[in-house]
């Protein structure tokens, strides 16, 4: 039988050596068998330091070597674990969506700030999240600011909302965030006060530089939106220009690739050219946020 020491000691050393013999992006081999030991076990991390010579069950043992074995081809542990950490809530994560990114919190740290200003001045925004995936934006928005009766989450694939689906009842906010099936703004029902999209800006012309775990796992229509990465966001903006699902001063927020800041604020100005546009950027220093603050009296151009 194999103890929980025996088979963390085992993971690290089958997981260092598929980060240097098949240069993997494993980059923290102890942490990852952690957390795939803890899902077998259903117990978390400090379990495995309390009871380090607990032994596994056959079936343990089984659906531990199963996860490893994936692991060392190189599968993300979120997808393994089928659960990711989020602003400080757990997603149920699955190769139907794409993995939440800590970069994302930043647009979540946005709208919520947004939103408190709101209804400061006794507003209540209704608020649209466009290529939701997972549900990780607007749940996190309906759970950290419950005076939000009513969120809208989009998304062009039926098996993304099915996962995000499978999150809102865990966070319980079925009731509040209301799931919509469709292209960008066609679903929406009546136009809104924040409108926030983290769609893909990942172009094709850079899968080479991309990490295995990211182009061979998760979902390519998650990822990639043309040559440069822009077809989508384009599509958005163009689509949002014509007034129809944007309140007077409304705002947008669109979580962006570091190099497209410029090409992106030049079509928002094209479009809205009294508009407040800014960007905040992440952890790294990179643009990351775009924000685009219309006036109340925003008037269609084209």
């Amino acid at each position: 039988m194999t103890t929980l020491r025996k088979a963390l000691d085992l993971a690290v050393e089958e997981l260092t050596r598929a980060r240097q013999q098949q240069k993997l992006p494993i980059d923290t081999p102890r942490l990852d068998a952690q957390m795939l030991l803890g899902s077998v076990l259903k117990r978390d991390r400090s379990y495995l330091y309390t009871y380090p010579e607990q032994e596994l069950t056959p079936a343990e043992e089984t659906n531990w070597y199963a996860l490893l074995a994936r692991r060392v081809q190189g599968e993300p542990v979120a997808y393994l674990v089928e659960n990711k950490a989020f602003f400080g809530l757990d997603f149920y994560v699955d190769r139907r969506v794409l993995i939440p990114r800590p970069e994302t919190e930043l647009l979540v740290e946005a709208a919520l700030k947004i939103c408190q200003v709101y209804l400061k001045n006794d507003y209540v925004p209704l608020i649209a999240d466009i290529g939701t995936g997972s549900g990780a934006i607007p749940i996190s928005l309906a759970v950290h600011e419950p005076r939000l009766p009513s969120l809208y989450a989009v998304d062009v694939s039926p098996e993304a909302l099915a996962v995000a689906r499978l999150n809102c009842l865990r966070h319980q906010v079925s009731d509040r965030v209301h799931l919509l099936q469709g292209h960008l703004l066609d679903p929406l029902p009546e136009p809104v006060d924040l409108l926030l999209a983290n769609l893909p800006y990942v172009g094709l012309d850079e899968q080479e530089s991309m990490l295995p775990d990211v182009l061979d796992y998760e979902p390519h229509l998650a990822l990639f939106s043309g040559n440069d990465g822009l077809d989508l966001l384009r599509q958005l903006l163009k689509a949002a220009s014509h007034g129809l699902k944007l309140r007077p001063g409304a705002t947008i927020l669109l979580e962006i690739g570091y190099q497209q800041r410029q090409l992106l604020t030049t079509l928002a100005r094209e479009i809205w050219s009294q508009a407040s546009i800014s960007c905040l950027q992440d952890y790294a220093g990179l643009d990351r946020i775009l924000k685009i603050a219309l006036p109340e009296a925003a008037q269609n151009p084209l």
